[in-house]
């Protein structure tokens, strides 16, 4: 399909006599144009003078030509109304070409501004999501530290006073072990009685041994420390008191003879 070129529309629309009216109009305005034109090319300024003020004069001119186009009153291009209407009509048909290139473009650059608001609403979901599943995996892990922390000290206070008393196990056998060895607990013995016949000394089957007597000094140190102090009663065998005074690992009562606890030691 050949194009239609818009001088040979316009001059199907118009009638013989507008275009004709028309193409004058166009024939003046053009002669009035080289005129102007050769006058400029005739007014330019030598090459010699100053450049600056060659500017200044040209700024001048302009503004004086601006003042005195403000102060014209536009005329109308024809007075044929025909004509007026025909350009009238074009520059519709060109201004809504332009407007129509304007909404097109705001329309695409409008889907493309959508399709961004939809991806960032969707990163912007996930990033949330994300956040949220974070939030309470540490949540969680807290809570799951404080439980193994009380239960792991929990338990490691448990493991080291089983140590302890697995330990003070050991220490009392081998205490027991060593005092029944090197310090037994006095008993009558026949053939010594009969031997000795100036010494008539029995001893009291009540009489507690050495080890008894230190855990019963231990003890009472640990139970009340306020008071660490224990009566010596029949039970308790002089010479074994005797030994833990001279020795220093017992310590009598500053008031009371029958009364004596564990040294302090440090």
């Amino acid at each position: 399909m050949a194009e239609v070129n818009p001088k040979d529309l316009a001059a199907a629309e118009l009638s013989e006599a507008a275009w004709s009216e028309l193409m004058d109009r166009c024939e003046d305005q053009f002669a009035q144009l080289e005129k102007l034109q050769n006058e400029i090319i005739l007014s330019e300024p030598d090459c010699c003078e100053n450049p600056t003020e060659q500017s200044v004069n040209r700024l001048m001119a302009t503004e004086a030509e601006l003042k005195q186009w403000l102060t014209v009153e536009p005329k109308l291009l024809a007075e044929n109304s025909e004509i007026l209407l025909q350009a009238g009509k074009e520059e519709m048909l060109k201004l809504c070409s332009e407007l129509e290139m304007v909404v097109s473009c705001y329309e695409a650059k409008r889907e493309n501004l959508r399709e961004t608001k939809e991806l960032e609403q969707k990163w912007l979901e996930e990033k949330t999501q994300a956040l949220m599943a974070a939030t309470e995996h540490v949540e969680r892990l807290k809570t799951e530290n404080e439980n193994i922390s009380d239960l792991g000290v929990l338990q490691d206070t448990k493991a080291k006073i089983q140590k302890m008393k697995q330990y003070q196990e050991r220490l009392m056998a081998c205490l027991g072990d060593v005092l029944e060895k090197h310090v037994p607990h006095p008993q009558n013995d026949p053939s010594t009685n009969k031997k000795k016949k100036n010494v008539s000394q029995e001893f009291d089957e009540d009489l507690i041994s050495l080890n008894e007597i230190l855990e019963l000094l231990m003890n009472k140190v640990l139970n009340t420390p306020h008071d660490p102090y224990v009566t010596i009663d029949n039970t308790f065998w002089p010479a074994y008191i005797e030994m833990l005074l001279r020795y220093g690992i017992a310590v009598r009562h500053q008031e009371n003879n029958f009364k004596i606890r564990l040294e302090t030691f440090c």
